[in-house]
């Protein structure tokens, strides 16, 4: 059973300039007291074909973690839009919101974003090149994808669960 437990995550800021930070405001509740900690992680999807373009916006430390309910707002510098292919700039992608504990992921939270111009003339003729500080974020955050895996919370050795897990 999980010890910690992903209550509510809150998209601050939406829908926003596309160079404003990222903002998640995170409820989680801990069913126990942890004493590492917890990593939170933040990673833009630069492009759906190749994972390289993947960028890692922060990470954060969080603990070690008393039981009970915690909140905190979780806020990371947007992409930088030069690593992402030209193609990928405008339209839609996705941003991964994820957790792991002793460096096992055991939560992913992942959601659409689309990315476009703001002004309707933009919208319909795009330039050859992207015009990034006319463009806005929308998180469609209404609809997240929720990916839990399990993990061995007490860090004991135990091979059958080793290809269950996924690292962080």
């Amino acid at each position: 059973m999980a010890k910690v437990n992903v209550c509510n995550v809150m998209v601050l800021d939406n829908p926003t300039r596309s160079n404003n930070p990222f903002q998640f405001e995170i409820t989680f509740e801990c069913t126990e007291n942890l004493p590492d900690d917890l990593e939170w992680k933040l990673i833009y999807v630069g492009s759906a074909s190749d994972e390289k373009f993947d960028q890692l916006l922060d990470s954060v430390l969080v603990g070690p973690v008393p039981a009970g309910k915690h909140m905190f707002v979780f806020q990371a510098e947007p992409p930088d839009p030069r690593k992402v292919p030209i193609d990928d700039v405008v339209g839609v992608t996705v941003i991964l919101l994820t957790c792991c504990y002793r460096n096992n992921e055991f939560i992913r939270i992942g959601y659409f974003v689309n990315n476009e111009y703001i002004d309707e003339e933009l919208r319909e003729n795009p330039p050859s090149s992207p015009i990034f500080e006319k463009l806005q974020r929308n998180i469609l955050h209404t609809n997240p994808r929720i990916t839990r895996f399990k993990i061995d919370w007490d860090d004991n050795a135990n091979d059958n669960n080793a290809e269950s897990m996924e690292t962080c």
